[in-house]
């Protein structure tokens, strides 16, 4: 197992932890498929303070995970 191999699972995990941390922002699932009034997932929602350093911090990870993905596809 190579460091490569190493961080992509540390981000997988980080990834997974901020992505159950972060809170909802819907009805949930339950109201996607009973047609809650307030699913709308377009909806432009204006995150303050921690959702927002959440948010960042996840999409950082996110892109981080992906580009691991590619590093490590294209080396073998």
């Amino acid at each position: 197992m190579g460091i490569l191999d190493i961080l992509l699972m540390i981000s997988a995990v980080v990834l997974i932890i901020l992505s159950l941390l972060q809170s909802g922002k819907s009805d949930g699932l339950s109201g996607a498929f009973t047609g809650g009034e307030g699913l709308n997932l377009f909806a432009n929602v204006k995150e303050r303070g921690a959702e927002k350093v959440m948010s960042n911090v996840t999409l950082v990870t996110g892109i981080i995970f992906f580009a691991l993905v590619l590093i490590i596809r294209i080396m073998k």
